[in-house]
């Protein structure tokens, strides 16, 4: 660098400092010859103003010469590779205090020029991502470079099974702007059955645009992203295993156990229609109570009766003939009934279902089934009036029923009441997580009024 001179006496002109180029990491250094013109030993203090003030250094700081004599001074740069010091021109200034002649401060004066250097930052979340056909994912990108970058993004995959959409697909960037953009990945074709399929992938983020080429001591490479998505099969294996244990269950039946069974009816109709024979004792016994001798009495009686008509006295009372009222129903009234309580809840908090049974009846109930179709997570608790039948949690079962020979009695006006708390939702058929729980119980059994 060609030195620059300035001088201490009141008027004296001075020379600006030579322009400087350097890069952000490394260092550049300059000289300034401070001189006394003056008749007396003079002190010169020398100090850094303007925008490269944090990291530029002047040594020494403070000079004292004898009339007629000069110094030189060291300017040294050290930006730091930041994005706060921004690429392009910015001014460099050194101001030269006399101790003595304070009114003959001079301010010299240079433009730094400031490299460019690019360094981009990315960050792929998460980078395993399961799914029937689909995935996403979140990319965050930071430029940490010290100008403006217009970014794209690209994907690769060893094969074509893949396909990827980024949203926005290019973005521009400001020094120490960051960026999250979305990416979608999508299979061709599920997997139906079987175990889930890995299909690995890279990303990749790239410098678009009119680029300046990068300087040969950067060494710096930006190493893709791996990533993973694992597709799920549609049906689960132990679907299959369940299929095949039906399967076994339904040619047992229709191979073994059903013949059996038709075989075993037959004998018994068989044998209950055949006539059985009857004993001489007793047949003599049931010719004389039918009046069917052949005496020399009347013999044409039909037997006697107690009650007009004919009829014996264990004729039974009912229309059915046993306490019944012949129309599908008990003799209290009853009736089969079943009843839903559908229960939905946010995530975190606590919601409850009733049925309530109507006044002057009684519900006996013999069967509830509990069903949780999401695989949600939580507490189900199901209440008949005061009294806690069960307590579940929600990730130990999807579907759930329970059954009684005795009927359980709810009286008039008490409750059925399912309590569900909701921890994490669940994922449905559909392969996206629910926004909240839903579970529904469905109780059955017979309401009988309480009235004659």
């Amino acid at each position: 660098m060609t030195p620059s001179a300035a001088s201490s006496s009141p008027g004296a002109a001075g020379l600006d400092i030579p322009e400087v180029t350097v890069a952000p990491g490394d260092t550049a250094a300059t000289t300034l010859t401070v001189r006394n013109d003056s008749d007396i030993v003079e002190a010169y203090s020398l100090e850094v103003v303007g925008d490269c003030a944090s990291w530029t250094t002047v040594t020494p700081a403070r000079v004292s010469l004898y009339p007629g004599t000069s110094e030189t001074v060291t300017i040294r740069l050290e930006p730091p590779r930041s994005p706060e010091v921004r690429a392009g021109e910015m001014p460099l200034g050194v101001r030269v205090l006399p101790a003595e002649h304070p009114e003959s401060v001079k301010v010299l004066e240079t433009t730094v020029h400031v490299e460019r250097f690019r360094e981009l930052r990315a960050e792929l979340a998460p980078r395993r991502r399961r799914g029937w056909l689909r995935g996403r994912y979140r990319l965050a990108v930071r430029n940490q470079g010290n100008a403006p970058a217009e970014v794209g993004f690209t994907a690769g995959q060893p094969g074509e099974e893949l396909g990827f959409a980024f949203s926005p697909a290019e973005r521009t960037l400001e020094p120490g702007e960051s960026a999250e953009i979305g990416l979608r990945v999508r299979t061709g074709k599920p997997v139906w059955f079987g175990a889930p399929v890995v299909w690995p992938f890279t990303v990749d983020t790239t410098e678009s645009g009119d680029q300046e080429e990068p300087r040969r001591e950067e060494h710096a490479v930006r190493v893709p992203l791996d990533a993973e998505f694992v597709q799920i099969p549609v049906f689960p294996r132990w679907l299959l295993v369940l299929l095949a244990a039906l399967l076994a269950l339904l040619l047992a039946w229709f191979t073994l156990v059903r013949p059996a069974v038709r075989s075993a009816a037959k004998e018994a109709a068989h044998e209950a229609v055949q006539p059985r024979p009857t004993p001489a004792g007793e047949q003599g016994a049931a010719e004389q109570r039918t009046g069917t001798g052949t005496g020399t009495g009347a013999g044409t009686g039909a037997g006697s009766s107690t009650r007009p008509g004919g009829q014996g006295t264990g004729a039974p009372s009912g229309p059915g003939g046993d306490g019944s009222t012949g129309d599908g129903t008990s003799a209290g009234g009853g009736r089969q009934t079943s009843q839903t309580i559908d229960v939905q809840t946010s995530g975190g908090e606590t919601k409850t279902g009733t049925y309530q049974v109507p006044p002057d009846s009684v519900f006996g109930v013999t069967d509830i089934v509990v069903a949780n179709f999401q695989g949600d997570e939580g507490l189900l608790t199901i209440t008949f009036g005061d009294r806690k039948i069960t307590t579940i949690a929600l990730e130990t079962f999807r579907n759930q029923d329970y059954h009684w020979v005795t009927p359980i009695k709810i009286p008039e006006n008490d409750a059925v009441t399912v309590e569900v708390t909701c921890e994490k939702p669940g994922t449905p058929a559909t392969g996206r997580r629910a926004r909240g729980c839903h579970e529904v119980l469905n109780v059955s059994g017979v309401l009988s009024s309480t009235t004659p």
